[in-house]
Protein backbone atom coordinates (compact mmCIF):
# COMPACT_ATOMS: atom_id res chain seq x y z
CA UNK A 1 0.00 0.00 0.00
CA UNK A 2 1.54 3.28 -1.18
CA UNK A 3 0.50 6.41 0.74
CA UNK A 4 1.63 9.76 -0.66
CA UNK A 5 1.06 13.39 0.23
CA UNK A 6 1.13 15.80 -2.73
CA UNK A 7 1.42 19.60 -2.44
CA UNK A 8 0.83 22.20 -5.17
CA UNK A 9 1.28 25.95 -4.53
CA UNK A 10 2.94 27.27 -7.71
CA UNK A 11 0.00 29.46 -8.80
CA UNK A 12 -2.93 31.18 -7.08
CA UNK A 13 -4.35 27.72 -6.27
CA UNK A 14 -3.27 26.15 -2.98
CA UNK A 15 -3.92 22.41 -2.81
CA UNK A 16 -2.92 19.29 -0.90
CA UNK A 17 -3.96 15.66 -1.39
CA UNK A 18 -3.41 12.43 0.51
CA UNK A 19 -3.59 9.36 -1.72
CA UNK A 20 -3.52 5.61 -1.18
CA UNK A 21 -2.60 3.39 -4.14
CA UNK A 22 -3.45 6.11 -6.63
CA UNK A 23 -6.76 7.20 -5.13
CA UNK A 24 -7.33 10.46 -3.27
CA UNK A 25 -8.61 9.86 0.26
CA UNK A 26 -8.18 13.39 1.61
CA UNK A 27 -8.19 16.56 -0.49
CA UNK A 28 -8.03 20.27 0.30
CA UNK A 29 -7.98 23.11 -2.24
CA UNK A 30 -8.39 26.88 -2.16
CA UNK A 31 -8.74 28.83 -5.43
CA UNK A 32 -8.93 32.40 -4.21
CA UNK A 33 -5.25 33.40 -4.22
CA UNK A 34 -2.73 34.83 -1.80
CA UNK A 35 -3.49 32.75 1.29
CA UNK A 36 -1.01 29.90 0.85
CA UNK A 37 0.99 30.72 3.96
CA UNK A 38 -2.09 30.66 6.16
CA UNK A 39 -3.78 27.64 4.60
CA UNK A 40 -1.12 25.11 3.70
CA UNK A 41 -0.01 24.37 7.26
CA UNK A 42 -3.63 23.80 8.26
CA UNK A 43 -4.20 21.49 5.28
CA UNK A 44 -1.05 19.51 6.15
CA UNK A 45 -1.98 19.16 9.82
CA UNK A 46 -5.44 17.90 8.87
CA UNK A 47 -3.97 15.41 6.39
CA UNK A 48 -1.46 14.02 8.88
CA UNK A 49 -4.20 13.70 11.52
CA UNK A 50 -6.42 11.91 9.01
CA UNK A 51 -3.61 9.49 8.14
CA UNK A 52 -2.99 8.70 11.80
CA UNK A 53 -6.68 8.14 12.48
CA UNK A 54 -6.86 5.73 9.55
CA UNK A 55 -3.59 4.03 10.55
CA UNK A 56 -1.93 5.08 7.30
CA UNK A 57 1.84 5.46 7.11
CA UNK A 58 3.06 8.15 4.74
CA UNK A 59 5.71 6.87 2.33
CA UNK A 60 6.76 10.19 0.73
CA UNK A 61 5.81 13.80 0.08
CA UNK A 62 5.67 15.16 -3.47
CA UNK A 63 5.80 18.88 -4.19
CA UNK A 64 5.33 20.95 -7.33
CA UNK A 65 8.85 22.11 -8.25
CA UNK A 66 8.11 25.14 -10.44
CA UNK A 67 8.28 27.36 -12.31
CA UNK A 68 5.59 29.60 -10.92
CA UNK A 69 5.01 32.07 -8.12
CA UNK A 70 8.22 32.68 -6.16
CA UNK A 71 6.38 33.00 -2.85
CA UNK A 72 4.00 30.13 -3.53
CA UNK A 73 6.82 27.76 -4.46
CA UNK A 74 8.81 28.62 -1.35
CA UNK A 75 5.79 28.02 0.88
CA UNK A 76 5.05 24.65 -0.70
CA UNK A 77 8.64 23.42 -0.64
CA UNK A 78 9.19 24.59 2.94
CA UNK A 79 6.09 22.71 4.11
CA UNK A 80 7.10 19.59 2.17
CA UNK A 81 10.61 19.64 3.64
CA UNK A 82 9.29 20.06 7.16
CA UNK A 83 7.01 17.05 6.74
CA UNK A 84 9.80 14.94 5.28
CA UNK A 85 12.16 15.79 8.13
CA UNK A 86 9.52 15.26 10.80
CA UNK A 87 8.31 11.93 9.41
CA UNK A 88 11.69 10.71 8.10
CA UNK A 89 10.35 10.10 4.59
CA UNK A 90 11.72 11.05 1.13
CA UNK A 91 10.89 14.12 -0.96
CA UNK A 92 9.72 13.99 -4.58
CA UNK A 93 9.80 17.06 -6.85
CA UNK A 94 7.62 17.23 -9.97
CA UNK A 95 7.88 19.98 -12.64
CA UNK A 96 4.80 22.18 -12.54
CA UNK A 97 4.32 22.32 -16.31
CA UNK A 98 4.47 18.53 -16.51
CA UNK A 99 1.69 18.35 -13.92
CA UNK A 100 -0.47 20.58 -16.12
CA UNK A 101 0.30 18.59 -19.27
CA UNK A 102 -0.62 15.33 -17.56
CA UNK A 103 -4.08 16.75 -16.80
CA UNK A 104 -4.76 17.54 -20.44
CA UNK A 105 -3.45 14.17 -21.60
CA UNK A 106 -6.33 12.44 -19.84
CA UNK A 107 -9.24 11.47 -22.14
CA UNK A 108 -9.85 14.61 -24.18
CA UNK A 109 -13.26 16.13 -25.02
CA UNK A 110 -11.79 17.55 -28.24
CA UNK A 111 -12.54 15.82 -31.55
CA UNK A 112 -9.16 16.96 -32.86
CA UNK A 113 -6.38 15.37 -30.83
CA UNK A 114 -3.40 17.78 -30.57
CA UNK A 115 0.08 16.62 -31.53
CA UNK A 116 1.80 18.79 -28.95
CA UNK A 117 0.81 20.22 -25.58
CA UNK A 118 2.04 23.58 -24.30
CA UNK A 119 1.28 24.39 -20.64
CA UNK A 120 1.73 28.08 -19.81
CA UNK A 121 2.13 29.93 -16.52
CA UNK A 122 1.62 33.69 -16.51
CA UNK A 123 4.90 35.53 -15.91
CA UNK A 124 3.33 39.01 -16.22
CA UNK A 125 3.17 41.41 -19.16
CA UNK A 126 3.44 39.36 -22.36
CA UNK A 127 5.76 36.75 -20.88
CA UNK A 128 4.92 33.16 -19.99
CA UNK A 129 6.77 30.16 -18.59
CA UNK A 130 6.13 27.36 -21.07
CA UNK A 131 7.30 23.94 -22.24
CA UNK A 132 6.12 21.61 -24.99
CA UNK A 133 5.24 17.93 -24.53
CA UNK A 134 4.09 15.23 -26.92
CA UNK A 135 1.15 12.88 -26.38
CA UNK A 136 3.35 10.53 -24.33
CA UNK A 137 4.42 13.31 -21.97
CA UNK A 138 7.90 13.41 -23.47
CA UNK A 139 9.46 16.85 -23.28
CA UNK A 140 9.84 18.20 -26.85
CA UNK A 141 11.06 21.61 -25.75
CA UNK A 142 12.26 22.38 -22.23
CA UNK A 143 10.76 25.12 -20.10
CA UNK A 144 11.62 28.67 -21.09
CA UNK A 145 10.47 32.19 -20.35
CA UNK A 146 8.80 33.20 -23.64
CA UNK A 147 7.85 36.73 -24.67
CA UNK A 148 4.78 36.34 -26.83
CA UNK A 149 4.45 37.76 -30.36
CA UNK A 150 2.93 36.67 -33.66
CA UNK A 151 5.86 34.33 -34.36
CA UNK A 152 5.71 32.44 -31.06
CA UNK A 153 5.77 28.64 -31.56
CA UNK A 154 5.61 29.12 -35.33
CA UNK A 155 7.97 26.19 -35.97
CA UNK A 156 5.57 23.84 -34.14
CA UNK A 157 2.31 25.29 -35.47
CA UNK A 158 3.29 25.12 -39.14
CA UNK A 159 2.97 21.32 -39.24
CA UNK A 160 1.31 20.29 -35.98
CA UNK A 161 -1.75 20.96 -33.85
CA UNK A 162 -0.68 22.48 -30.53
CA UNK A 163 -2.87 22.75 -27.42
CA UNK A 164 -2.22 25.79 -25.22
CA UNK A 165 -3.52 25.93 -21.66
CA UNK A 166 -2.82 27.33 -18.21
CA UNK A 167 -3.22 30.80 -16.73
CA UNK A 168 -0.72 32.21 -19.24
CA UNK A 169 -2.65 31.07 -22.31
CA UNK A 170 -5.46 33.65 -22.15
CA UNK A 171 -3.21 36.53 -23.11
CA UNK A 172 -1.69 34.43 -25.90
CA UNK A 173 -4.97 33.73 -27.69
CA UNK A 174 -5.13 37.13 -29.51
CA UNK A 175 -1.46 36.81 -30.51
CA UNK A 176 -1.32 33.19 -31.74
CA UNK A 177 -3.60 33.20 -34.80
CA UNK A 178 -2.65 29.84 -36.33
CA UNK A 179 -5.55 27.51 -37.24
CA UNK A 180 -3.47 24.73 -35.66
CA UNK A 181 -3.66 26.36 -32.23
CA UNK A 182 -6.16 24.90 -29.75
CA UNK A 183 -6.86 26.71 -26.47
CA UNK A 184 -8.11 24.68 -23.51
CA UNK A 185 -9.65 26.71 -20.65
CA UNK A 186 -9.60 26.20 -16.89
CA UNK A 187 -6.43 24.14 -16.57
CA UNK A 188 -4.33 24.80 -13.47
CA UNK A 189 -1.98 22.55 -11.49
CA UNK A 190 -3.47 20.75 -8.48
CA UNK A 191 -2.16 18.33 -5.88
CA UNK A 192 -4.67 15.71 -6.98
CA UNK A 193 -3.36 15.77 -10.55
CA UNK A 194 0.15 15.02 -9.20
CA UNK A 195 -0.74 11.57 -7.85
CA UNK A 196 0.17 9.40 -10.85
CA UNK A 197 3.39 11.32 -11.50
CA UNK A 198 4.36 11.04 -7.83
CA UNK A 199 3.70 7.30 -7.88
CA UNK A 200 5.89 6.89 -10.98
CA UNK A 201 8.70 8.83 -9.30
CA UNK A 202 8.38 6.76 -6.12
CA UNK A 203 8.55 3.50 -8.10
CA UNK A 204 11.81 4.71 -9.67
CA UNK A 205 13.08 5.94 -6.29
CA UNK A 206 13.43 9.34 -7.96
CA UNK A 207 13.88 11.44 -4.83
CA UNK A 208 15.57 14.80 -4.29
CA UNK A 209 17.87 15.82 -1.46
CA UNK A 210 15.56 17.20 1.21
CA UNK A 211 18.23 19.49 2.65
CA UNK A 212 19.46 21.05 -0.59
CA UNK A 213 16.48 20.99 -2.94
CA UNK A 214 15.33 24.40 -4.18
CA UNK A 215 12.32 25.20 -6.38
CA UNK A 216 12.90 25.91 -10.07
CA UNK A 217 12.13 29.62 -10.24
CA UNK A 218 13.43 30.05 -13.82
CA UNK A 219 14.01 33.75 -13.10
CA UNK A 220 15.41 35.43 -10.04
CA UNK A 221 12.92 37.10 -7.70
CA UNK A 222 12.86 40.89 -7.99
CA UNK A 223 11.28 42.95 -5.23
CA UNK A 224 9.34 45.99 -6.39
CA UNK A 225 7.97 49.08 -4.69
CA UNK A 226 4.34 49.97 -5.34
CA UNK A 227 3.92 53.13 -7.42
CA UNK A 228 1.64 54.70 -4.83
CA UNK A 229 4.25 54.41 -2.10
CA UNK A 230 6.28 57.49 -1.34
CA UNK A 231 9.69 56.92 0.20
CA UNK A 232 10.48 59.71 2.63
CA UNK A 233 14.07 60.71 3.01
CA UNK A 234 15.32 61.79 6.38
Amino acid sequence: MLCLLTIETSTSVCSLTLSVDGKSVFDRMELTGASHAALLGVFASEAVAYARNKHLKLDAVAVSAGPGSYTGLRIGVSEAKGLCYGLAIPLIAIPTLKIMASQVLRPSPFALRPNYFCPMIDARRMEVYAAIYDANLNEIRPVQADIMDENSYKEYLEKHTVAFFGNGSDKCRPVIQSPNAVFIPDIYPTAQSMISLAEEAFAKQDFVDTAYFEPFYLKEFQATVAKNKVIKQQ
